[in-house]
């Protein structure tokens, strides 16, 4: 049996995968003091031999939980003398030019423990200082003396030339052990010095948590299982070992929400849907991405927590684009000091959770909305709350400040959670040139689906795909990820005096990095797949475009189409090119996978039952109430289309069916939504 875990910010998914191809899925509250004990808890709640399990594979927040509520270790800093301030400078661009609300991020290392070392490389990476280790020692001293945990080591130029990073480790490892170390370049080998620090140090600052969560959770895994394949899940969209996973953490730091995304990408493929976007509603936030045929997007342009006031914290680590703001089932509902409402991003997550869990929770959330407006059925919820209780509370705390009806307060809870959603599905697509009406979205997550029409309406988007484990696609999807890594190397050069040879020697190094290194992860070399990629610019630009280099080497005759092909992204990106103007390399990157034997997707079995489960009053916005018959998914005969608006239930999402959209479950137990209803498939 294969295992797949994800632990989100309310609930712990489970999907596993029998060798006769049946799906068990589970699902269990997330448990913030002590995240393994959810693990274990739905596991047994899915009924799961752990002898039984030969393959797992795990998503979890722990790195970006730490991060995000700053409860990393007390770390130190090492770089090159004259560049302490790297961290405090920061850059000077800002999200939103004129907002005078605007503040840049505080550094997580106290400048006293940010320390210079004399040494100096020039920017071809030669050296012109030695490193002064006496000068280290010193440090290591002080560092001892204010109870440092971990240190981050970052020297100018070391893109170029890492070697006096690698001797200030091993100096570390070797004399104090004691110490957690991080160097920037086993992260990343592109320039931009503040980007490449700060990935150093919030590795650094988190690597000591995760390093003792994987461990003791790997061990639990190993003793009670007769697992040896045992897998996390990498924000690149793929899976490495555990013990590659405790020597970069960072990368881990959205292993959750990437692996719904890339799920999304498997699924898309094997039901000829090439162009999607992914719509992942949780208990805590919403995510989006957009995949454009079959191609995940993976960028290293990745920035913790930044919004329109907050530039964020940057990682130049490979991370899928994705979209993640604080709005989901459990997003609180607000009034600010002008007196209008919010939604998010605070969240009731699983303690308390909405008020409808009953477990102490006081303030409105999105899920009491929908179960209000009848869309969600408060039978399903493990729960001694009634809906008189919940209208009670809703009104004591929210609708008597508006001075208006409890329907209209709670639609206006819901149109405002959309609203922030649309902004952030906008982000991914018109934002980038790309048309919604092109693509279908996939909705996932237990919250997904109540929310994707309204949202496809409102883009343009015409089918809607709700996966057969849309809940928990989380997990489905990591059970369908092969092994990744992502080599990047700056190797700055204009096109039109490239050194051929020179390029491809780089690119021939880093591949064959790549491969050893999937080799020490027990892949055989007929396996591994590699993909080229390069950063190119117009001369006087700053920032590169990516694109694919479909050649087993960059030569004469090639190099033409793959400026062609930068032009037309450049273009759709940004509506213009500049033909005249010369182009300059960047960056040369390599994407190598690790291709594992994925288990086979089984059509369905129809169950014989009746689909109507009963019939009930649903609130639709401009319809107002309409009694409503409400659908047992299990029990839906296959490619056989009805009309909304109807209800239909699962075990652990609910998906509202809007007037006049239609709906078909297909052969694999996807729901297929026909937007609009007049565009659908026969």
């Amino acid at each position: 049996m294969r295992v797949a875990t994800d632990i989100g910010g309310t609930f712990t998914d489970l999907v596993a995968l029998d060798n006769n191809g049946e799906l068990i899925l589970g699902k269990s509250d997330t448990t913030p003091k002590n995240f393994e004990a959810g693990i274990f808890n739905v596991l047994e709640k899915a009924d799961i031999n752990l002898r039984d399990i030969s393959m797992f594979i795990h998503g979890t927040t722990i790195v970006i939980n730490a991060l995000t509520e700053k409860k990393g270790v007390k770390t130190g800093l090492i770089t090159t003398k004259g560049f302490r301030d790297v961290l405090e400078i920061g850059r000077g661009n800002r999200p939103d030019l004129f907002n005078v609300r605007y503040k840049k991020p505080e550094p997580i290392v106290e400048r006293h423990l940010r320390k210079e070392v004399s040494e100096r490389l020039n920017h071809k990476g030669d050296e012109l200082s030695p490193v002064n280790f006496d000068e280290v020692e010193e440090i290591i001293q002080y560092f001892k003396q204010e109870g440092v945990e971990a240190i981050a080591i970052s020297l100018l130029h070391s893109y170029q030339n890492n070697e006096h990073e690698v001797a200030i480790a091993n100096y570390i490892n070797d004399n104090y052990p004691e110490f957690s170390t991080t160097y920037s370049t086993e992260l990343n080998n592109e320039w931009r010095e503040y980007e490449r620090t700060y990935t150093a140090v919030l590795n650094a600052y988190v690597k000591p948590i995760a390093n003792e969560y994987l461990t003791n959770l790997e061990n639990n895994i190993t003793e009670k299982s007769s697992s040896s394949n045992n897998y996390v899940m990498q924000s690149n969209g793929g899976t490495s070992t555990f013990k590659h996973t405790k020597q970069a953490p960072i990368n881990m730091v959205e292993s959750g929400p990437v692996s719904g995304i890339f799920g999304a990408a498997v699924l898309g493929e094997i039901l000829g849907e090439n162009n999607l976007i992914v719509l992942d509603i949780g208990g805590t936030t919403a995510k989006c991405s957009l995949i454009e045929n079959n191609n995940v997007k993976v960028s290293t342009d990745y920035h913790l927590e930044r919004t329109n006031n907050f530039a964020g914290y940057p990682m130049k680590v490979p991370v899928v684009d994705i979209v993640e703001i604080g709005n989901g089932g459990g997003s609180i509902a607000w009034f600010d000091d002008s007196g209008s409402i919010k939604v998010g991003p605070k969240s009731a997550g699983a303690e308390p959770g909405p008020i409808a869990y009953g477990k102490g929770g006081t303030e409105p959330t999105t899920t009491d909305a929908n179960l209000l407006l009848g869309r969600l059925n408060i039978a399903n919820f493990d729960t001694k709350v009634t809906i008189n209780d919940l209208k009670k509370q809703f009104e004591k705390t929210f609708t008597k400040k508006l001075n208006v009806d409890l329907d209209a307060a709670a639609m206006g809870i819901i149109k405002i959670a959309n609203s922030n959603m649309l902004n952030a599905l906008k982000l991914i697509s018109v934002r980038k040139g790309y048309d919604p009406r092109d693509f279908t979205m996939v909705a996932i997550g237990g919250g997904g689906p109540m929310h994707s029409q309204d949202l496809a309406r409102e883009l343009g988007v015409k089918k809607v795909i709700v996966p057969s484990a849309s809940s928990v696609f989380a997990s489905w999807g990591m059970l369908m990820s092969d092994l990744r890594h992502d080599y990047s190397q700056t190797f700055l050069a204009n096109t039109s005096t490239l050194n051929y040879k020179d390029i491809n020697l780089k690119y021939n190094q880093m591949i064959e990095d790549a491969i050893n290194t999937l080799k020490q992860e027990d892949v055989n070399e007929e396996k591994i797949v590699v993909t080229k990629k390069i950063d190119l610019r117009y001369e006087g630009q700053d920032h590169p475009v990516e694109v694919t280099v479909p050649y087993e080497e960059v030569q004469e005759n090639n190099l033409n189409e793959i400026i062609k092909s930068f032009h037309k992204k450049h273009e759709q990106l940004y509506t213009y090119t500049l033909p005249e103007n010369g182009i300059e390399i960047v960056n040369i990157k390599i994407s190598v996978l690790g291709k594992i034997d994925k288990p086979i997707i089984k059509k369905i079995t129809p169950q014989k039952g009746d689909p109507v489960k009963e019939e009930r009053n649903v609130y639709f916005e401009n319809h107002g109430w309409e009694k409503v018959k409400i659908y047992n998914r299990d029990f839906l005969p296959i490619d056989e289309i009805f009309e909304g608006p109807a209800v239909i239930e699962e075990k652990s999402t609910t998906i509202p069916i809007n007037p006049k959209d239609k709906v078909k479950k297909d052969e694999y137990g996807n729901l297929i939504i026909y937007i609009g209803g007049d565009n659908y498939e026969l």
